[in-house]
């Protein structure tokens, strides 16, 4: 058997329920093909899952398009690339509290924004908000990144970023109400969240290899699109014990018709990268010259 371990951005959740069901149902084995699948709370969150990339912890990474720009042009970059996103669609939003008056992007001047300290994170905050006509003038804090959820709902930060197909079900069935804003709504051109990246240098000589792990989640994918319950069932006994209340079925109604299809999963549409990089340039948020080829790579799938 063929071993790759493969490190979720997150505790799981919706956004991974293709891996789970490939393993389950012998998509993997089926390839000769032994996966591990390992999660933040091992080491909570320590080392990202770029990191462990980096580090020969992980074959594989998911992360957001940012994570893979970054490691391009740290100090000492190290060859990260993407190759399959989850989602064609950005699904995330940034949340508030609908009791807290913020009812648009600018009434978070002034306000605290729970971050997960990632490279552009806090920068593209400032800019959702100037281009709400605001300033820009955010308090910034940085908790646990796996408690990051509960500084909302405890008061402790006005705002954060999250995915509206899985903290965003989960608030719709709480006792609060939020308000929600979509960075494509305030001309922010967003990439992909999250990628599967892997240390470019990996690929030639275990193309194969990968592409067998790809098609094999991608069958876990679609599969979880049309046996729903038996999915979300499996994916009920994996959820830690403080997401056990979401509603899966709901979640993954609403992720579902973003996994793409037997033609388009996981493919990358190199203008919605370029978009976002010639944006984070334009907006002096990043100054190396960086290629969309040097970013993702469909050439696996």
């Amino acid at each position: 058997m063929n071993k790759l371990t493969i490190a979720l951005d997150w505790t799981p959740n919706i956004n991974h329920i293709g891996f789970f069901m490939a393993k389950e149902k012998g998509y993997y084995k089926d390839l000769n093909l032994e996966v591990n699948i390992i999660d933040p709370s091992m080491d909570n969150y320590q080392l990202t899952p770029a990191k462990k990339v980096e580090l020969g912890i992980a074959d594989f990474a998911l992360c957001p398009t940012e994570s893979v720009i970054s490691y391009r042009t740290k100090s000492t970059p190290f060859k990260l690339i993407g190759i399959a996103c989850l989602l064609k669609t950005d699904l995330s939003a940034i949340v508030v509290l609908s009791e807290s008056d913020i009812n648009r992007p600018k009434d978070l001047d002034g306000r605290i924004y729970s971050s997960y300290k990632a490279r552009y994170e806090d920068g593209i905050i400032k800019e959702l908000i100037k281009n709400d006509e605001g300033n820009g003038n955010i308090k910034i804090i940085y908790p646990n990144k796996l408690g990051i959820w509960n500084t909302i709902v405890s008061g402790e930060a006005d705002a954060t970023w999250i995915f509206q197909n899985w903290e965003g079900v989960e608030a719709e069935a709480s006792s609060h109400s939020f308000h929600y804003f979509r960075l494509r709504d305030y001309n922010i051109p967003y990439s992909y969240s999250p990628l599967i990246a892997a240390n470019e240098q990996m690929i030639k000589p275990h193309k194969e290899k990968y592409r067998a792990f790809l098609a094999a989640t991608k069958r876990g994918y679609l599969y979880s699109k049309t046996q729903p319950k038996e999915s979300t069932d499996l994916l009920h006994q994996l959820v830690p014990a403080t997401d056990q209340n979401i509603n899966l079925l709901k979640a993954l109604e609403v992720s579902a018709p973003h996994f793409g299809n037997e033609k388009t999963w996981g493919k990358m549409d190199e203008s919605t990268v370029q978009n976002f990089l010639d944006w984070i340039k334009e907006k002096k948020l990043e100054i190396s010259d960086i290629k969309v080829s040097d970013i993702i790579s469909n050439t696996c799938l």
